[in-house]
């Protein structure tokens, strides 16, 4: 399986960067791993989301191998990596070596972008018979997912216009979302880059102070952006930026 996944990226790095109108003289600045949910609510907005990722690395200059399958997050596969985008790819969804090997790759100060179901934290997703991943709720700055109100169009406010992943967007935009919700603001832990204007839409549980995008300071390169729900953000300009932004963000390796 490593050996036939090794080959899909080769081929993902041959098509973006022959298909690119600039010149490739010079190496690509970073190489990005992939990770797709395989969830069946999810299937839409990870078809669109391979030519998404493909025109953003031919674009700007890095490479990313797109893969499902999880058994890449292993200490060997991940050192070819600068960042890791956890695409609706929930954690509960890797087995404990794949969650330890992505923790190291983390701690060792490398980048990961995490994306809407990315950010699933909470016992409730987790058999009892298999060990909670604590390390990741507390990265995710110390908060537990709870159920999300129906698909919507709602307001992010961006906070932070001088970080490099938002100071391409607008103060405000509008787009169509699932608008997670958790048990509490991870604010104290965490610097809020956007929030959710809660009074655009109708939430489950409403939280008051409602971050959507944010870093973990504790990390070199950390963030969850937790919009990116629905397949027509991949036409969204702002989406597409702000991911754009953040894994440029996320792969610098100074």
């Amino acid at each position: 399986m490593k050996n036939k996944f090794i080959a899909k990226a080769a081929m993902y790095s041959i098509v973006i960067i022959a298909g690119l109108s600039i010149s490739m003289s010079r190496p690509p600045s970073f190489s990005a791993l992939v990770i797709l949910s395989r969830a069946s609510d999810h299937a839409k907005m990870m078809t669109c989301a391979k030519p998404f990722l493909e025109k953003m690395a031919g674009a700007n200059n890095f490479v990313v191998d797109i893969t499902d399958d999880t058994s890449v997050l292993n200490d060997n596969n991940l050192e070819r990596y600068e960042v890791v985008i956890q695409l609706q790819q929930a954690p509960f969804d890797m087995s404990a070596g794949q969650q330890g090997a992505l923790q190291r790759f983390i701690e060792q100060g490398k980048g990961w972008v995490g994306i809407h179901a990315a950010g699933l934290t909470g016992k409730d997703f987790v058999s009892p018979s298999k060990p909670y991943w604590q390390w990741f709720e507390d990265f995710m700055g110390g908060v537990v997912y709870s159920p999300h109100p129906p698909f919507q169009r709602g307001t992010v406010i961006v906070e932070d216009s001088k970080h490099p992943a938002t100071r391409n967007l607008p103060k405000k935009f509008v787009i169509s979302d699932e608008w997670y919700e958790f048990d509490k603001s991870p604010r104290p832990q965490v610097h809020v880059l956007a929030r959710a204007d809660e009074s655009t839409y109708k939430q489950n549980k409403p939280m008051g102070d409602h971050p959507i995008i944010w870093t973990n300071l504790a990390f070199r390169r950390m963030i969850y952006i937790g919009i990116g729900h629905d397949a027509s953000l991949c036409n969204d300009e702002n989406f597409f930026n702000l991911v754009r932004d953040s894994v440029l963000w996320a792969g610098e390796k100074k």
